[in-house]
């Protein structure tokens, strides 16, 4: 007998399509004839018809044109941006229904990348916020210009449109408030807006960033070049109409680029920094810092590592990617030592501030990558006992895999953004570490983010 071969959807086509879970984007995954599509904006269980929209070798994208019938777990978006501006993908989902789902979205990246039994694995319910709004203690915003009125917002979804925001709510009140004073004295001032088509003007991006429990406030100007006309005045305004903002900086990036920062900082008022506290630690955050997003998450996050890092006070532990140093920081007082590195030279030298300013002299950090650093130090003797590892969403790097399975480390406490790279990395690490456990935390409510705190121990031989 012949194999019966799928019939391949055409573009345009509409269908009827079921709905059976959440793709790691936030979408809607449903087969049609054997063949995946992926519907955004539609939730498990409810039924749909959908226009193919693209079609692609191995699945389809779909958009809804109507809903037969509806998930119980469907809520109105309180964002009146929310369909056009692709920041959030969730906030149609009821919250208690976004944590489960969150949770199913890292046992699907376990069961496609891993052959681990994931029914037999200690994988723990979704930790999330009692208030799931106003979180973000940092925003980027583009700026453009339309009719002589100065934009600040985020590109549109999948396209290059820009789509203004005055309020945004997974934003800290503060940080869109503030961004809104200074885009209103940029358009007061006629300072030139860039544009991308034509590479002239001169604001590309404003950036804020609050300090949630000090109040203090960072305005970040992203300019094409260091001079500009009236930027004196444009200082001495925020000064007067914001008195919170304690740090004025400007970074300059004339490169054709989509990246947000070019290589140049420096403090144009008040301190290069503002001041940030988590649980009892203090920690100064100049421009380019990594720091986390959602501080009131954040600490139920560190609290998970150092739990999973389950330190007597006389381990030596590497925090690699380390930023600012807040996880080794966060568990200095129950280590033996902590050594940390990062790419970020800014970042090593805030580590070293913060660490100074608290009294902690069994912290040593390094500007450099793990898999260069680790094995120099064990040529040297040096061997941590836990290796904590918290990578951007491309996961661990090969080399630092190779290392981290060669140095022998006793636990490896992993903090994962990408449930996808998490597993990859899992199954590398899996030939000589049982997963002990995964617990899934809500760092960015409404959107499809999770973050994954994972305790493997070294197997014995």
């Amino acid at each position: 007998m012949k194999k019966e071969q799928a019939v391949k959807i055409k573009e345009k086509q509409t269908f009827p399509l079921t709905i059976k879970r959440l793709g790691i984007n936030g979408e809607g995954v449903g087969y049609f004839k054997k063949q995946v599509v992926f519907v955004p904006g539609a939730l498990p269980g409810e039924e749909v018809v959908v226009e193919a929209v693209k079609v692609h070798p191995k699945f389809a994208e779909g958009r809804i044109k109507n809903i037969r019938k509806e998930s119980p777990f469907r809520v109105q978006p309180p964002c009146p941006h929310y369909e056009e501006c692709g920041g959030c993908q969730l906030q149609h989902l009821r919250y208690d229904k976004q944590l489960k789902e969150k949770r199913d979205i890292v046992i699907q990246a376990l069961e496609r990348h891993t052959k681990l039994p994931t029914a037999e694995l200690d994988i723990r319910e979704t930790l999330g916020m009692e208030d799931p709004w106003n979180y973000r203690n940092k925003s980027q915003f583009q700026v453009g210009s339309q009719n002589g009125k100065v934009l600040a917002g985020l590109y549109g979804l999948n396209s290059h449109k820009l789509i203004h925001i005055d309020h945004c709510a997974v934003q800290h009140p503060k940080t869109t408030k503030a961004t809104g004073k200074v885009r209103k004295l940029i358009e007061k001032l006629n300072i030139p807006i860039y544009n991308e088509r034509t590479k002239k003007g001169i604001v590309r991006t404003i950036v804020t960033r609050v300090g949630i429990q000090t109040g203090e406030l960072q305005i970040v100007l992203i300019t094409t070049k260091k001079d500009f006309p009236q930027k004196e005045q444009l200082i001495q305004e925020i000064k007067k109409r914001m008195p919170e903002v304690k740090s004025i900086v400007q970074n300059i990036n004339g490169e054709k680029t989509s990246l947000i920062f070019g290589d140049e900082t420096f403090a144009l008022e008040g301190n290069e920094y503002i001041q940030e506290t988590l649980g009892d630690l203090q920690f100064e955050l100049s421009a380019r810092t990594f720091f986390q997003l959602n501080p009131e998450q954040t600490v139920k996050l560190y609290d998970e590592v150092k739990q999973a890092a389950g330190l007597t006070g006389t381990e030596k532990v590497v925090d690699a990617y380390c930023g600012v140093g807040t996880i080794g920081l966060w568990l200095a007082d129950k280590a033996g030592e902590i050594r940390g590195m990062d790419v970020i030279p800014e970042s090593i030298e805030d580590a070293k501030t913060n660490a100074a300013r608290h009294g902690i002299k069994h912290a040593k950090y390094v500007t450099g990558k793990a898999e260069v650093v680790m094995p120099k130090w064990a040529k040297e003797g040096w061997r941590p006992d836990v290796v904590i590892v918290d990578p951007p969403r491309t996961g661990l790097d090969g080399q630092l895999l190779k290392t981290i399975l060669n140095v022998k480390p006793k636990k490896v406490v992993y903090v994962s953004c990408n449930p996808s790279t998490l597993a990859k990395d899992i199954a590398v690490l899996a030939d000589k570490y049982k997963v002990e456990y995964l617990q899934p935390v809500d760092m960015f409510p409404q959107t499809a983010h999770v973050e994954c705190v994972v305790l493997m121990s070294r197997v014995e031989e």
